[in-house]
C-alpha cells in the first residue's frame, strides 16, 4: 500500500472484502492474544479493569 504524505494509508482498490475481513480477523485474535498475556502477567490490574467495566456496565442508560 502507498503512504500519502499526510501518513495515511491508501487502500488498494484490488483488495476485497474477503481480505480485509481475513486481516481485520487476524489483527481481532492478536489483540486478543495479548490482552490474555497482559492480564496473566498483571492478575491485580486485570482484576481492576475488569471491575471498572463491570461498573460502568451497570451505571449505563439504555
Amino acid at each position: 500500500m502507498p503512504d500519502t504524505p499526510d501518513g495515511f494509508d491508501v487502500p488498494d482498490p484490488a483488495e476485497t472484502d474477503a481480505e480485509r475481513r481475513r486481516r481485520r480477523a487476524q489483527f481481532l485474535r492478536e489483540l486478543a492474544e495479548a490482552r490474555a498475556l497482559r492480564d496473566r502477567v498483571q492478575p491485580r490490574r486485570a482484576k481492576a479493569a475488569r471491575l471498572r467495566h463491570a461498573m460502568r456496565m451497570r451505571t449505563f442508560r439504555w
